[in-house]
């Protein structure tokens, strides 16, 4: 089986649910859990999730983020230069991303990893 990667914060409900729906399916051995507010993912893997989750950066931001309000809200970004905000603030990426086989779903609901399980 291929692995399944979980981009994962802790910290966060809706990820730790997501995380326990995987482990729930698959063995743990199968689960890669990159907690990316540590291992950050470099611009050209953001780039890779954005198409296989077939959606534009912007999708992906955290707007609610007091980090987004205070420094980004308002402001034009280009699609490289939004992808290029979230890796040097990986709090305003969205999660958790799971990813199997070449495709990525966003776990919020965490229901949604079905689809791809």
């Amino acid at each position: 089986m291929n692995k399944i990667t979980i981009f994962h914060n802790p910290r966060c409900g809706k990820s730790r649910e997501t995380l326990k729906l995987i482990q729930e399916k698959v063995s743990d051995d199968d689960i890669e859990v990159v907690k990316y507010l540590e291992d950050v993912p470099s611009e050209e893997e953001l780039k890779n999730i954005l198409t296989m989750l077939g959606v534009k950066a912007g999708e992906l931001v955290r707007k609610n983020e007091k980090i987004w309000k205070d420094n980004f809200k308002g402001k034009d970004f280009s699609e490289d230069g939004l992808i290029k905000v979230m890796v040097e603030n990986p709090k305003l990426i969205e999660r958790p991303i799971v990813i199997k086989d070449g495709k990525a779903v966003i776990g919020r609901p965490p229901e949604q990893v079905y689809s791809i399980l």
